[in-house]
């Protein structure tokens, strides 16, 4: 990345594998060697906006996160930005834009040429004469091409780096993933007739899918509730051992299926898991929570998909109706981060033995096995990820459907721990290895900022009071006072010269 100096830029990276930290190191190089006049990083999410935010704190880069303009305020370095909010206006972004401004796309596969958000990034974006994009999936389910892409005769994307999961288990940078697949007996009734058949049997494509979903039905208890028990055990064997917060997440279709599951979970371990749904405006914050406890379970619906930094999950359950291979990638991506300081012990996935998550399941196995046996193979050799899967997710496809019976039982291990991933599972730090605790530091610039906003509020209420004048009075008379435009363009200093102000005003101190 040296020598890009124009056009756009692909960085393939596995979920988990770590994408974020050389991003924002060359956005740093870039910005203090004068070689880009402004930075803007876009991503899916809001609370995505402060993950990106807190990773550049800890680098010596202040991003304002969720901005609405490219233009950050004073003492900030950049912005970060959703897709959502660029799309609303990419009209005014594109008029703030300058050539110098460097781009920057997290998670690139969001964007379509001909979608919304794609079609918005690359009017906003335009003028820039550089954006850096970032994938683990660098592809979308609905073969729609992505802005700044290049393809080949295939239609295949072609990164210019490349970094993939089996490299990131070989260099310890990911956990390795064992599958677990399940199948059994399952039975359901479709119209007039009760089919019964195990993933082995080849249906039409309607019935195949009531088959999945009996799979995942949480009113069968030998099919999925008896797959739940079997992770909890396996969860808690976990827990008693070298990892006693280790967690486990189960992927639910649809909030209702997630409320039942979280109701087998409890049965199974004796605790209400977390559940955190995507209409939730708390959902956020639950995530954050869970993966800074000790909580055993969580149940998500469309929360975990990307963006989703747990470290400490280690059993997982797929019970998602979709099964596209982007997907299907990013929610193993939940279960491979590693946690300073410790061996990348492997994690657990069960997955229903659809052909599909088993076809998912054996090209990752493939390209792991493959790397291990060719050690000095150059990057992108094997081709690192799946052609699209074109499969929809059946919904709909319910109609006179019921499941009647399942009897279910883990089958077989797709693949386990793979030498390369290191030492035995669990092994303690080695005598004099660095301690893992951070050591304390400010908080990023825009949660001083935003906290010292609401001070700042919260005086201007009290004097107004005081006063029994408007809040819009006493604001605009500090604003005067000390030459500030509007808050929401105030410095970080502009904002303590108010608190410090206002003080005077309501204490005389």
């Amino acid at each position: 990345m040296s020598t890009w100096r124009e056009g756009s830029f692909l960085m393939s990276a596995a979920p988990g594998a770590g994408k974020t930290r050389p991003a924002l190191e060359f956005a740093r190089t870039e910005l203090r060697g004068g070689r880009a006049g402004g930075l803007v990083i876009a991503c899916p999410t809001a609370p995505l906006t402060r993950q990106w935010a807190r990773a550049a704190h800890a680098l010596g880069l202040e991003l304002a996160p969720d901005a609405d303009t490219p233009r950050p305020p004073r003492g900030f370095d950049g912005v970060v930005v959703t897709y959502a909010r660029i799309a609303s206006a990419p009209r005014l972004w594109a008029a703030a834009v300058r050539e110098q401004t460097l781009v920057i796309a997290d998670e690139a596969h969001h964007l379509g040429e001909d979608l919304a958000w794609g079609v918005a990034f690359s009017q906003a974006f335009a003028a820039a004469a550089r954006w850096l994009l970032l994938s683990g999936t660098p592809f979308r389910s609905d073969a729609t091409p992505i802005p700044g892409v290049d393809y080949d005769s295939d239609g295949l994307a072609e990164p210019d780096v490349a970094y993939t999961y089996a490299e990131a288990v070989r260099d310890q940078v990911c956990r390795p993933v064992v599958f677990v697949t399940y199948d059994g007996a399952l039975s359901w009734r479709s119209g007039e007739d009760v089919i019964e058949s195990n993933f082995e049997a080849v249906l039409s494509p309607r019935e195949a899918a009531r088959r999945y979903r009996t799979a995942i039905s949480t009113d069968l208890p030998d099919g999925l509730p008896r797959i739940l028990g079997e992770a909890n055990a396996r969860l808690e064997a976990l827990r008693r051992g070298a990892h006693p917060d280790a967690g486990g997440l189960v992927v639910a279709a649809d909030s209702d299926h997630a409320r039942r599951i979280a109701a087998r979970l409890r049965e199974v371990s004796g605790a209400a898991p977390v559940v955190v749904l995507h209409q939730d405006p708390r959902a956020a914050a639950r995530l954050a929570a869970f993966s800074d406890a000790a909580d055993p379970w969580i149940v998500a619906v469309n929360m975990v998909s990307e963006g989703v930094d747990i470290p400490r999950l280690r059993v997982g359950v797929y019970a998602t109706a979709a099964k596209t291979a982007m997907i299907f990638r990013q929610i193993v991506g939940r279960f491979v981060r590693t946690i300073p300081g410790r061996q990348p012990e492997p994690s657990w996935l069960y997955i229903p033995a659809e052909p599909v998550l088993r076809d998912h399941a054996v090209s990752v196995e493939t390209e792991l096995r493959q790397l291990v046996r060719r050690r000095e193979a150059q990057a992108g050799e094997e081709g690192e990820l799946d052609e699209p899967e074109r499969r929809a997710s059946e919904r709909g496809e319910v109609l006179d459907f019921e499941p009647l019976s399942a009897d279910v039982a883990p089958q077989m291990t797709l693949f386990g721990p793979a030498s390369a991933a290191g030492s035995a599972p669990g092994a303690p730090l080695a005598p004099g290895a660095p301690s893992t605790t951070p050591d304390a530091e400010p908080a990023p610039l825009f949660e001083r900022r935003a906290a010292l906003r609401a001070r700042r509020q919260r005086l201007v209420a009290e004097l107004a009071r005081d006063r029994r004048v408007r809040h819009a009075d006493v604001n605009a008379e500090v604003n005067r006072a000390l030459g500030i435009d509007t808050v929401a363009k105030a410095s970080v200093e502009q904002l303590e010269d108010s608190i410090a102000w206002l003080d005077r005003a309501l204490y005389g101190r």
